[in-house]
């Protein structure tokens, strides 16, 4: 981990577009104000070009997507292609069903994400290896690294597969990260923070593969850290220990 992107961001305060899901925006907005960003979130298509050119980041997220929030995630993605500030792509659930695979095609049609980021389910469905999914979650087992390089050929794109072990491939370079706890995974919207966090990290000038490996790692030992606190009983209690660690300094939660 790189600890002094954690810091650029944090003198910055990047400003990110969110055009993401109804279920997380609460959880999203705290969780990067606490790790030292600034959310905002807009999803008019009337407002959307004028919001990506202010901000500093743009988060494309079809966790709830509907028909007239596509035209709005199109706009805001073009802005920022034209302003040069970063693009994350998180395809949720884009193998649940046909509107959602149509829905990230008009996207890709039109944009070029920095990022493409998602569980192995979602990237192996957007260059068409075999996986078995069950709605937003990924059920499949195989080579995830394949998955990664074909998604980051395919779409000239960073690919980041999140699981157990996260994979990171830029082109032919990849790199991994294994931090984390299962209690992600019992808890609603933890890849979509993880996206807006991403997100943050991209504005520093630093290398994309630095960017992204930082934004994972981080995240995964602030979970770590959080699920070790002794009041920490399930999902319910580490919700805001995991806020609250977020916002810590990076020597806090390196592992012993």
């Amino acid at each position: 981990m790189n600890k002094i992107i954690i810091n650029k961001v944090r003198a910055k305060q990047p400003l990110i577009h969110h055009l993401t899901n109804q279920v997380v925006m609460n959880f999203t907005a705290n969780g990067l104000l606490s790790f030292g960003g600034a959310p905002v979130m807009a999803k008019s298509e009337e407002e959307a070009d004028d919001m990506a050119s202010a901000a500093d980041g743009v988060l494309i997220n079809i966790g709830t997507i509907t028909a007239p929030e596509i035209p709005a995630m199109i706009a805001a993605g073009k802005t920022a292609n034209k302003k040069g500030i970063p693009v994350v792509l998180d395809p949720v659930g884009v193998a649940a069903t046909p509107f959602r695979t149509d829905a990230v095609k008009r996207i890709l049609n039109e944009i070029q994400p920095d990022v493409i980021k998602g569980n192995a389910g979602e990237l192996a469905h957007l260059v068409q290896i075999p996986w078995e999914t069950k709605g937003v979650e990924s059920l499949g087992d195989g080579n995830a690294d394949d998955i990664a390089l074909k998604v980051a050929k395919t779409y000239q794109t960073t690919a980041i597969v999140t699981g157990k072990t996260d994979v990171i491939c830029s082109g032919e370079k990849i790199l991994y990260n294994d931090t984390g706890n299962p209690i992600l995974g019992k808890i609603t919207g933890a890849g979509c923070l993880l996206g807006s966090i991403l997100t943050a990290c991209l504005t520093t000038d630093d290398s994309i593969d630095q960017q992204a490996h930082t934004a994972l790692r981080f995240y995964g030992l602030a979970a770590e850290f959080a699920a070790n606190g002794l009041e920490v009983n399930g999902p319910g209690t580490f919700l805001p220990r995991f806020i609250d660690a977020l916002s810590l300094e990076t020597n806090k939660l390196e592992r012993i």
